[in-house]
Parts: C-alpha cells; structure tokens; sequence
C-alpha cells in the first residue's frame, strides 16, 4: 500500500498542528505541508502533489468554498476533505457542491479522522452518507435535472441508491450478488451519465433533482 500525501489547510495554528500530529501517526497517510489561508493552497498543490487537501470552509481571505472550487477545475484534481466545526453549515453544502469530496468535524474523534482521510483517498464510499442527506434537506434546492433525465439503467438506479446509503463496492456487489469489478463499471457509469466527479457530487444531484427523497433514508 502506498502513502497518501495531504495538505492541511486552516487560519488556526493549533487545529493545523493537532491534524498533523494524528495524521502523521498513521503508516499510510503523511502529511506534505500546511497553509494558514485557502490563498496559499493553489500553488503548495502545484509544488507537493497532495492527494487529500483538508481545508476549513471558513477563513479570512480565502475561505474553503473558493478554495475547492479552484482545486477541482485542475487537471487530476486532488480530493477535497473540508473541515468545519458545526455540520449543519450551508457553507459545507455549497462546497460539497463545488466539488468537495466531503466533509469533517473539527471535534471529530482521531481514529476516526484517520479513517475519514482513508475513505476519501479511496474514493470508494460516501463519507457520513446520513450528514449529506441531511444538508441537501435543510439547504439543497430542486432543480428537476438529474438521474431522471440521465439515462441510467434500471440496475444503475439501484447502485445509485446504494450508493446514497454509503455502501462500499465490495458491500453493494454482496447487496446485488454480482462481482465487484461489475460493480465499479456500474458506479463509473452513473458518474459519467451524471456529469460528477465522485460518488457524492452523484447522490447530492440525485437527492437535489429529486431521484432519491433527501427527508428519508434511501430504499433498495
């Protein structure tokens, strides 16, 4: 397994230092470099090459929103982990909008940032499936454009409802008695016909358009 790199960026010292200490502790995850202001993070990128960035949705000059949103129009973009200290933010659901991967309490425990940081790098599950739908429901708006209108397969729909419950491809390939390479082909697909760039950019826009009901649980 390799070391995925990561860059963390946030206006407090001690919230970048307490990340770094429990981020470095981990055999595979290193921690390539720091920045105080999301001002700093387009060119330490250009130079460390981070797989993750981790950057807080709020800060003085150039907050994480604006941040994410310059980080995914690059080519080979790195995944964008924010963190913000209270979940209900509008601010997370804009930026998960934008093109953030997900999101991450700053009070969030060290195991499972650890864990968190891995998901993402990953990229193979939605991280706090629950959370998200949450946000979409107190801020997302209808927009009537999505799934629906995307072309997915009967067997696509249902991995996309997998999908928005946070399933892993090896746990949506035991869901649907199928192999998981099948499975990654299905998901690739549903990406595609979407227009997003990950797993949750897809489940925001199906909960947003409607496709799946963002104030329950997603069915089978």
């Amino acid at each position: 397994m390799g070391t995925t790199g990561l860059l963390i960026a946030d206006d407090e010292e001690p919230v970048r230092s307490g990340l770094r200490a429990v981020l470095d502790a981990a055999p595979d995850l290193h921690v390539l470099g720091e920045a105080s202001d999301g001002a700093e993070v387009p060119g330490l990128v250009a130079r460390l090459r981070p797989d993750v960035v981790l950057i807080d949705v709020r800060m003085p000059a150039v907050d994480g929103l604006t941040a994410a949103r310059d980080l995914v129009r690059r080519p080979d973009p790195p995944r964008v982990l924010v963190l913000t200290t209270f979940g209900n933010d509008g601010h997370v659901y804009d930026a998960l909008r934008a093109g953030a991967t997900g999101f991450l309490l700053k009070r969030t425990r060290p195991a499972e940032i650890v864990q968190a940081v891995r998901t993402i790098a990953r990229g193979e599950s939605l991280l706090f499936p629950a959370a998200v739908r949450d946000l979409v429901a107190g801020f997302g708006t209808h927009t009537g454009d999505g799934p629906a209108s995307a072309g997915l397969t009967d067997r696509e729909a249902r991995v996309l409802r997998l999908v928005a419950r946070g399933l892993s491809d090896a746990e949506i390939a035991a869901e649907l008695v199928l192999g998981v390479e099948t499975v990654k082909t299905h998901v690739g697909n549903v990406l595609a016909k979407l227009g997003a760039r990950d797993r949750t950019q897809a489940v925001v826009r199906a909960y947003e358009s409607g496709f799946i009901d963002p104030r329950r649980p997603p069915a089978d």
